[in-house]
């Protein structure tokens, strides 16, 4: 049998996550590109998160909105969250809240 016709390739990739973000010019930008920073780490999607939001992992400006996820996150006992919220902090290079 013709190679032309048997398909080696896998199954194609899905489509990155869609982010659900307010107008850059809006109050609320900051604290919604932190949330999905986040939501991109926590699904191995940090990738598209920076480029829906123009933040990079780790961008010092969010620390204020991540500090305040994480700790959201910690009174709801959301551990996957909160992990990834002190990665976060630490690639920013952040001291870790107590």
């Amino acid at each position: 049998m013709s190679r032309a016709f048997v398909r080696d390739e896998g199954p194609p990739d899905p489509p990155p996550p869609a982010y659900s973000l307010p107008p850059r010019d809006d109050a609320d930008f900051p604290r919604a590109a932190a949330a999905a920073l986040l939501d991109g780490a926590r699904i191995s999607e940090i990738a598209s998160a920076e480029l829906a939001t123009g933040y990079r992992w780790g961008d010092a400006t969010l620390v204020p909105c991540i500090l305040q996820i994480h700790a959201e996150a910690e009174r709801r006992g959301d551990d996957r969250l909160t992990q990834v919220a002190e990665r976060y902090l630490r690639a920013a290079g952040h001291d870790l809240p107590l």
